[in-house]
């Protein structure tokens, strides 16, 4: 294994890591090469100390781990990664021993969306319904490139313990992520070495089965090279869950808004601004259950309304848009929400023939805490 000059599990302090410190904003930036095993064990090393403090004390972590530690259920999602993805497992399991942490464990926490809420569990608790992000995406224009910009959300306890993490791996693909604690990378807000950009929106669909879980799937995206091959993995029949995708390329293609729950998969050509919160948009899915949070609908309905202005307000004007009382899109504690969340950075992606240029802000200054 690579991590600048040394191995990690014989000189821990080498590890290729800074912080960043901007306008009270800090991030830390964590570069890692190598194998499946060789990433997941540095990543897990470096984070051992997050998993453990912030992971493994969350409500959500320890309801579902009573709940589905040593279940057939959790099995079943465990053998479907592993017979079309065992990359990723092999990335989960060394993360796992970076961490001295079980696997199960981490495959829970991975998992938390693909595991169907037991009887007398409330979905729209704070317990199960941490996630709230917020995505906007501008196709290009004759004198503006395109931009996909997000409002990555989640539970509170993990501000401060993100990373922005770059993986260079063995067969040389290379991928930035804002990475959660204990995650495999993907599931927020991503760009790789082939030009393409990849933001995602929690949804909560009552349509969930015994597949691939949505994790491993998010990380799938990031190795692809073109949109077709990451629409091929978002369009397969055996996913335990979905998320909602947008996804850019260099290419000059149009951008993508993906709706994936479990049971489906409705791919729409962005061709004006558009938003995304974190339920099913399509009449499509109509009839399919699901919970739709107040946050999310007031999140969908402003951003919507934002976007018909003349002009059209840039990506951080409504990424940022934070009455004094009342919901909001950029979201703090106690903001009246009924799904808890809270903002942990704002990615934006500016994607031409040229390349991706990217921006992450930890909080509304107009400096970004890291830019390419």
């Amino acid at each position: 294994m690579t991590l600048l000059q040394d191995d990690v599990r014989m000189h821990p302090a080498e590890f290729n890591y800074q912080i960043i410190q901007m306008s009270n904003s800090k991030l830390e930036t964590l570069q890692v090469f190598g194998t499946p095993e060789d990433i997941g064990f540095t990543i897990g090393k470096i984070m051992a100390a997050s998993i453990h403090e912030t992971v493994l004390p969350l409500a959500e972590f320890q309801q579902a781990r009573r709940s589905w530690k040593d279940s057939s259920y959790l099995k079943k999602l465990d053998e479907a990664a592993r017979s079309v993805f065992p990359d990723y497992v092999l990335e989960l399991e060394g993360m796992a021993r970076g961490a001295q942490l079980d696997y199960e464990s981490l495959l829970i926490w991975n998992c938390r969306g693909d595991l169907p809420l037991l009887a007398g569990a409330n979905p729209e608790s704070a317990e199960h319904a941490p996630e709230g992000c917020t995505t906007l995406l501008y196709p290009s224009a004759e004198d503006a490139d395109a931009v996909i910009a997000h409002n990555e959300d989640g539970p509170p306890e993990l501000d401060g313990h993100c990373r922005w993490l770059t993986v260079t791996q063995a067969n040389g693909t290379k991928f930035s992520t804002f990475h959660y604690p204990g995650m495999l990378p993907g599931h927020t807000f991503s760009v790789n070495s082939h030009g393409l950009v990849q933001t995602i929106n929690n949804i909560r669909v009552d349509d969930l089965q015994s597949g691939i879980p949505r994790h491993f799937i998010c990380r799938a995206v990031l190795d692809c090279s073109t949109l077709e091959e990451a629409l091929v993995h978002l369009q397969r029949n055996d996913r335990a869950s979905g998320f909602h995708h947008s996804l850019g390329h260099t290419s000059g293609e149009n951008l993508l808004s993906v709706e994936a729950p479990a049971s489906a998969c409705e791919v729409k050509k962005i061709s004006q601004p558009a938003s995304h919160a974190n339920h099913l948009l399509d009449e499509k899915f109509s009839g399919l259950s699901q919970t739709i949070t107040e946050s999310s609908s007031f999140r969908q309905d402003m951003s919507e309304k934002l976007l018909r202005g003349s002009p059209v307000p840039e990506a951080k004007s409504i990424l940022y848009h934070q009455p004094s009382q009342g919901l909001s899109i950029f979201r703090r504690p106690k903001d009246g929400a009924d799904d808890y969340a809270f903002t942990l950075a704002t990615g934006i992606f500016r994607i031409s023939p040229s390349g991706v240029k990217w921006q992450i802000h930890l909080n509304k200054n107009e400096w970004p805490a890291l830019s390419n």
